[in-house]
This record gives C-alpha cells, sequence and structure tokens, in this order.
C-alpha cells in the first residue's frame, strides 16, 4: 500500500489532481472561519451552544463543518445544492421536458445542472434571511445583538455573503469533480464531517459513561468493517460473447461478467434523507414560534420521529437513485446490440426482466443496510449518558466517500499500469 502511495505522488498527473483537491478543501475549511461582514463575532461565540448536542442545529452545524455556529461565510455548507438537486431529480420523474432534457445524453445533463445552480441559488437566499434573523433572534435572548441595528442594507450585505458562499462552495466541489480526485460535493461534507473528529474524541473521552468509553471503539470498529464489507459486496451476473464479424475481422467469443453491487447507490440516498429530515424542523427553527418550535423538538436528530422518518426516506431513494442509475432495459439492449448474452436467458426482454428481477432482490437488503447503519448507532448512543459527536449517518457518510475516492484514485493508477490499493 505504501509502495503504491509512492507510485500516486510519482505520476504528475496524479500528484496535480491531489494537490488541487487539497488546496481547494483546505480553502473551503479556512472560509469556515472567515465571518460574515457586519457580524459580532463576540456576540455569535455567546449562543454556540444552541448549535451543539444532538438538535436540529446541531446535526446541521456539523454538515457545515463548524461554520453555522460561527456564521461565517459558508454557514449554509452545500446543502442548498443537496437540496436542489433532490428536487430536479423528483421533478426528472414528473415533468416531461426534464426528463427528456435527461435522456439527451451530455447536452441536457448540463442543462439540468444549470437548472440546478439557480435554483441553489434561490434556496440559498432564502436560508440566508432564515438564518440572519434566527441568530438575532438568539442574540436578543443573550442579551447581546449579533449584527446591532439590523438595517435593510445590512442584512442585504449579510444575505448576499452567505448566498455567494454557497454558490462559491458549489463551484468548488464541481471543480473538484472535473479536475481533482473524487466526487467534489462529497469531499465538500466528509472535510465537514471530519473536521469535528477532535470534538468528537473529546466528547468520547471525557464521557461519564465508562461502559461506553470502552465499547465505543470496538463498535466503531464493527460499524466501519460492517460498511466496507457490504460496500464491497456484489453480485456477478455471468456474460457470454457469440463471435461476430465486424468489418472483414472475427472477433473471439468470450466470457466476462456484469457486477451488481448489493448497494449500487452509495451514500446519495443517506445525504439525500439527511437533507430532507432537517428541512421540516430548520423551518421550525427560523419561524421561532411556540408551535413551530415544538414541531422542531419533535424531529430531534436522536429522537424516534426523525430516525424513523430518515430511515424511510433512505429505502426510497435508494431504489428511486438505483434505477436512475441503472437501467435493464438499456443493459438488455447493450448485450444484444454488441452480441452479448447471459447463458440461460433469452436476449431482449427476458434478459431485461431477469436483470430487474436480481436488482430488486439487491436493492431490498442494500436499503436495510443503509437505513440500519443510519439509525442503530443513533439510537444505541440515545440509550447511554453519553453524547457522541458523530451518529451513524456521519459514519456512513464518511467511510462511503473514502472508498469511491479510493476507487478513483484506484482507476487513475491502473490506467498507468500501477498496483491499486483494492486486491
Amino acid at each position: 500500500m505504501l509502495r503504491t502511495i509512492a507510485n500516486a505522488f510519482s505520476v504528475a498527473d496524479i500528484r496535480k489532481k491531489l494537490a488541487f483537491t487539497a488546496a481547494m478543501l483546505l480553502l473551503y475549511r479556512l472560509g469556515a472561519y472567515i465571518p460574515a461582514p457586519g457580524v459580532n463575532v463576540d456576540a455569535v461565540k455567546d449562543i454556540q451552544d444552541n448549535f451543539s448536542g444532538s438538535n436540529i442545529l446541531g446535526f446541521l452545524n456539523l454538515f457545515s463543518g463548524g461554520s453555522l455556529s460561527r456564521l461565517s461565510l459558508f454557514a449554509l455548507g452545500i446543502m442548498p445544492y443537496i437540496t436542489a438537486s433532490i428536487i430536479l431529480q423528483l421533478l426528472t420523474v414528473v415533468v416531461p421536458s426534464l426528463e427528456k432534457l435527461q435522456k439527451e445524453g451530455e447536452v441536457g445533463q448540463q442543462k439540468i445542472t444549470q437548472y440546478t445552480r439557480y435554483l441553489t441559488i434561490g434556496l440559498a437566499f432564502g436560508q440566508s434571511f432564515g438564518y440572519v434573523f434566527l441568530f438575532q433572534s438568539f442574540g436578543n435572548q443573550a442579551g447581546s445583538s449579533v449584527v446591532g441595528n439590523l438595517t435593510g442594507a445590512k442584512l442585504f450585505l449579510i444575505v448576499t455573503c452567505l448566498t455567494t458562499g454557497c454558490t462559491l462552495l458549489m463551484w468548488m466541489g464541481e471543480l473538484i469533480t472535473q479536475r481533482g480526485i473524487g466526487n467534489g460535493i462529497s469531499l465538500l461534507i466528509f472535510a465537514s464531517i471530519i473536521s469535528g473528529l477532535p470534538q468528537g474524541i473529546q466528547a468520547w473521552w471525557t464521557s461519564p459513561d465508562q461502559v461506553f468509553v470502552v465499547m465505543m471503539p470496538f463498535v466503531a470498529l464493527a460499524v466501519i468493517v460492517a460498511i466496507v464489507f457490504v460496500q464491497e459486496g456484489q453480485r456477478r451476473i455471468p456474460v457470454q460473447y457469440a463471435k461476430r464479424v465486424v468489418g472483414r475481422k472475427m472477433t473471439t467469443g468470450g466470457s466476462t461478467y456484469l457486477p451488481l453491487r448489493v448497494n449500487m447507490a452509495g451514500v446519495i440516498p443517506v445525504i439525500f434523507a439527511a437533507s430532507i429530515m432537517a428541512f421540516p424542523p430548520t423551518i421550525g427553527q427560523l419561524l421561532n414560534t411556540p408551535v413551530a418550535l415544538d414541531f422542531a423538538a419533535f424531529f430531534n436528530p436522536e429522537g424516534w420521529a426523525f430516525v424513523a422518518g430518515e430511515v424511510f426516506f433512505i429505502i426510497v431513494f435508494t431504489y428511486f437513485y438505483t434505477a436512475v442509475t441503472f437501467n435493464p432495459v438499456d443493459q438488455a439492449d447493450n448485450l444484444k446490440k454488441y452480441g452479448g448474452f447471459i447463458p440461460g436467458v433469452r436476449p431482449g426482454r427476458p434478459t431485461a426482466e431477469y436483470l430487474d428481477r436480481i436488482l430488486s432482490r439487491l436493492t431490498f437488503p442494500g436499503a436495510l443496510y443503509l437505513g440500519a447503519v443510519a439509525a442503530l448507532p443513533t439510537i444505541l448512543i440515545s440509550q447511554t449518558s453519553a453524547n457522541f459527536f458523530f451518529g451513524g449517518t456521519s459514519i456512513l457518510i464518511v467511510i462511503g466517500v473514502a472508498l469511491d475516492t479510493v476507487k478513483q484514485l484506484e482507476a487513475q493508477l491502473m490506467m498507468r499500469n500501477y498496483e491499486g490499493f483494492l486486491k
């Protein structure tokens, strides 16, 4: 493995991509500590307790890497972009024009991406307004004003800066995807969660529950092993290719396999579900009325309502995202087009039905696995007196993003005939 890492840094192209990715993540973490203009930093420190613990603001603060509690330039994080992506993907199913764009290939996908960017800016603008008034409310309760005399000009300045920060993060994520290693948006969320690792270790070490202190490393290790085991699990469908004539040459037939992963959707359903479940309590906190606060408390991230809703949306989005990324009919047509067939299954529609049946059987345990990993650690931790920093959702995202990034680095190395990480 050390030799493989040395090989990765010895290749100039990969070294540049790794350096570019690291530079973007470093800029992201730097922006998390730059306060928005017109904000009283000392007053913000007085109300940071509202953004810690297991409430919804603490959950959102974790996904922003602590930027929300500081009301920094990147306080919104990348969550508005995630929410916009969810909305566009759902609309693609019900709006014929968007569905047509999706089928147009790269050109159509670029237009959908552009619509996602516009919607992200709109969501970020509205969310910025809510956060400014929320911080002002918390400051008034604590006896200190966060933004001082809130005039229209100052409100517009802060909202514009927060919206610009979210737009900048969206651009940085796309740059990482294009010029770096890994998925940029996922890596930004990964960096946000990892930035809280020191606080998580401190919360574990200083926990009054000694049983929790002793057992937590073993539980974390077991969860990591289970996640890696299932993430790498796949069903290999044998595929046979017949001899055929291409031009003036006769191609030889061969046998290979079609890998169907147990969890083909990756960590996307978890991110989508967390974004949706964070939306209602966020609105409740922003409205800041007794009824709205009770509603927000009902969807506490460690409460049964939040966990049940998150598991439900994880299962739904796992099926939805798997159906979007893998079309059995298209796969069957491609096999038939290139002279391939599954032994014992007729080409065409029977092959599509066969793949769809296997995919359905694989997706169900994969969806249950994602829901269990996201919910069980949270439930177990909530039953102890410990206040651990991370939940199952965070662990799943961190490990999933790390595996996907390693696989992309593995692909880059394989292109240059170097031995890879995964064996």
